[in-house]
């Protein structure tokens, strides 16, 4: 008779423990971060991670996240993309299949998210990009949003400012036609000065490869173009080599860069090069105010370095995340259908205060949001210099 008491006991807390009540009260929220923590960009996959980092912080010292009448502990699983496609996908399936995240943050790159957003999609998990420009990342994905502008919106911002700033007519493109990004960029922006300047107003479009280093052969021929400044959207790891191999051959226009230029690393490689040199982007460290300063003081303090956009993009997007757990009211305990109600919430968000502006999210997971024109200054600091709202 004990015996059988006992297995009845037994069996009503294995029971009870594998509940969906008891798995809500229980289970830690778990969320991803998938990050180009090595390969070609890691000081984007740093400033994510970083980001991340202080973002547990400061949910570990609420004490968990509390959503309706219960708090939650949170873990940060971060998975490293490698800067690749692929791995991004593979980490994404990892991050939804094996560790079970309710949510991810990243990939950064559109090269990464368009084909992780594809896996989030399919699986059903939200994600949210903090730095894809690229329109096919959300593009008939309900699960997949962004923490930032288009580039159907940066490419004319960028052509706008060139116009008003220097009321110039004939423009060139270098950009590296094996990645989503810039070539994405590249075309919109050609069009973008077309529409404003006339046809062949664009007087060289040049384009390379990942991995190139010598980029003569193309400077060359934007030169020869009569072309009176470049644009070039390309990664801090490229910015140096172009701006200084176009300087060297006596290129003597500007050298106009995207929000790819935001990390600290560009001045760091291109040094007095870069100076005086406009990209736009998604917030400016010099001057900033309010929490935006409050982030980036306390950023520095703690890695020893001002954060660059995706920095300040990662901060948005999992507060975003950690708003749209808390407006669900209520967590099941069934993965699946806590999923979507996070996703759900995520698109009802409106008028969100981001360190990086206000956002409101369109149907397609998009924001409604500004860019801002940054300058390099001649202490190598981004300095605001004027905003673009749509």
């Amino acid at each position: 008779m004990r015996k059988g008491l006992l297995l009845v006991v037994a069996i009503l807390v294995v029971g009870l423990a594998l509940s969906p009540c008891a798995w809500a009260k229980s289970k830690t929220i778990k969320v991803g971060i998938n990050a180009p923590i090595t390969g070609d960009i890691p000081k984007v996959g740093e400033g994510s991670k970083y980001a991340a980092e202080m973002w547990l912080e400061d949910i570990k010292a609420a004490g968990g996240l509390q959503v309706g009448g219960e708090k939650y502990m949170v873990e940060i699983i971060v998975e490293d993309n490698e800067s690749k496609p692929e791995s991004a996908a593979k980490a994404a399936t990892k991050l939804i299949t094996e560790d079970e995240v309710l949510a991810i943050v990243g990939p950064q790159a559109s090269s990464q998210a368009i084909p992780a957003g594809e896996m989030a999609n399919n699986y059903g998990t939200p994600m949210i990009s903090p730095w894809s420009t690229n329109p096919d990342t959300t593009k008939d994905r309900p699960f997949v949003f962004r923490g930032c502008f288009l580039d159907p919106f940066q490419g004319p911002v960028v052509a706008n400012f060139i116009k008003d700033e220097f009321g110039f007519k004939k423009a060139a493109v270098l950009y590296d036609i094996a990645s989503d990004y810039p070539k994405g960029l590249a075309e919109v922006f050609k069009e973008a000065w077309e529409n404003i300047n006339g046809p062949g107003s664009v007087v060289a479009f040049e384009s390379f490869t990942t991995k190139d280093a010598d980029f003569s052969s193309q400077l060359t021929n934007i030169i020869s173009s009569g072309a009176q400044f470049l644009f070039t959207p390309q990664y801090y790891n490229e910015v140096a080599l172009i701006v200084q191999q176009a300087q060297e051959l006596g290129f003597k226009g500007p050298i106009v860069g995207s929000d790819s230029w935001g990390s600290a690393e560009t001045v760091k490689l291109c040094g007095e090069a870069c100076y005086g040199l406009f990209f736009s982007t998604h917030y400016a460290a010099a001057g900033a105010t309010g929490a935006t300063k409050e982030f980036i003081e306390r950023y520095e303090k703690k890695y020893g370095y001002t954060p660059d956009d995706v920095g300040a993009l990662t901060w948005d997007a999992l507060r975003l995340v950690q708003k749209a757990i808390e407006d669900t009211g209520k967590l099941t305990g069934n993965l699946k259908n806590d999923r979507v109600a996070v996703k759900d919430a995520l698109a009802k968000i409106k008028e969100f205060d981001g360190i990086t502006g206000k956002m409101t999210f369109t149907p397609e997971g998009d924001p409604i949001k500004c860019a801002v024109v940054v300058r390099i200054s001649e202490k190598g600091e981004f300095e605001f210099y004027k905003s673009a709202c749509p």
